[in-house]
């Protein structure tokens, strides 16, 4: 650990020191206005950095001299006038930038906000540096994980859901029993009896049946006993599906009738 806490201060907002250092640091931090001012003035200096590509962050460390990409280098002409003071010829007093000169980049705003701690004298750099190639790495690497995790969530609920749902699209649930009885007028009457817990479920459909009136399905008991299911209203097609229940357990049904309003038997279906 540098003897210099102020030293620090790049590490430190890069997020690369330990406990104990980063313990330090903030106590100094306490104490000197310089470093926080310095510190507040950095504040976009990791939004900066994860906009900024590997091979600019590569530069950053080279030598003195090394052009960072995006950051671009005055011509000769602009480093006379600036050494007489003068204004570069085609550039305007207003602050214009200078003709043959672009807008920095990521990486020439980053190199423009980084401390003396990162940016500081060639002897320096390359040491001082590594906590930017570091912070860099691992917010790359963290960044690679999160993905893995999302993609990965994602497939494993895509499997989950078909898994749950494709059954249900390949097959609807099978009744326990199915009658059907015919008259020669055309009538067709079936019902599908489906075991529950709480009794019967009973699933009617029914074409050339009678078209005015109320029709009702009625459930005879083994001793006896009856209990009407469901009742509707005749439709004029004399076609009908409806679903019906009753108490009644499925073993202990002996016959299923269809009655029109005076209740005179239209079907009756006998369950062996």
């Amino acid at each position: 650990m540098t003897a210099d806490p102020h030293q620090l201060l790049g590490a430190y907002l890069l997020g690369g020191l330990d406990a104990g250092e980063r313990a330090v640091f903030e106590a100094h931090l306490g104490r000197c206005r310089a470093c926080r001012d310095e510190l507040a003035g950095l504040e976009t200096l990791p939004a900066l950095l994860d906009a900024l590509p590997v091979p600019d962050a590569l530069a950053l460390t080279s030598v003195p001299g090394a052009t960072i990409p995006g950051a671009t280098e005055p011509n000769a002409a602009e480093s006379n006038a600036a050494e007489l003071g003068a204004t570069p010829s085609g550039a305007k007093e207003s602050g214009a930038t200078p003709s043959g000169a672009t807008e920095p980049g990521p990486a020439g705003e980053l190199a423009g906000a980084l401390p003396t701690a990162i940016t500081g004298p060639a002897v320096d750099r390359d040491a001082a540096s590594q906590p930017l190639l570091h912070e860099l790495a691992r917010r790359r690497r963290t960044l690679r994980r999160r993905w893995a995790a999302l993609a990965g969530a994602a497939a494993a609920a895509c499997l989950a859901v078909g898994l749950a749902v494709g059954p249900l699209l390949v097959r609807a649930p099978q009744p326990d029993a199915t009658y059907s009885v015919q008259s020669g007028g055309g009538l067709q009457f079936s019902i599908d009896l489906a075991r529950k817990t709480w009794g019967t479920e009973l699933a009617v459909n029914g074409s050339s049946l009678p078209s005015d009136g109320t029709l009702s399905l009625w459930v005879r008991d083994r001793d006896g006993g009856e209990d009407r299911a469901c009742a509707w209203t005749a439709t004029p097609s004399g076609r009908v599906k409806v679903t019906g229940a009753t108490p009644i357990q499925l073993g202990r049904i002996s016959s299923v009738e269809l009655r029109d309003g005076t209740q005179q038997a239209v079907a009756v279906i006998t369950v062996p």
